[in-house]
């Protein structure tokens, strides 16, 4: 039961950490490219951070949706259930 309960938290940890670090290389990128081409047309600057913005609203919806299947692996673990149900 503790071996499920500590790869249980090892992977609560992966998920909110490697998706903490995917959205922030892409949210980096995606300013990046954003710069660049503001720079290269200043006239199409408004309309290209509305697009900006709505891409990062996206990339935060994924950190978000990953911060909730971790909570729910920590507070609801179906393994345990199931780990208690075969015991």
């Amino acid at each position: 039961m503790e071996t499920v309960i500590g790869f249980t938290a090892i992977a609560v940890a992966l998920l909110i950490g490697l998706g903490a670090l995917g959205v922030g290389i892409g949210m980096g990128l995606l300013g990046g490219k954003f710069l660049e081409s503001a720079a290269r047309q200043p006239e199409l600057a408004p309309m290209l951070q509305v697009k900006m913005f709505i891409v990062v609203g996206l990339l935060d919806a994924v950190a978000m949706i990953g911060v909730g299947i971790a909570l729910f692996f920590t507070f609801a673990n179906p393994f345990v259930g199931q780990l208690t149900a075969a015991a």
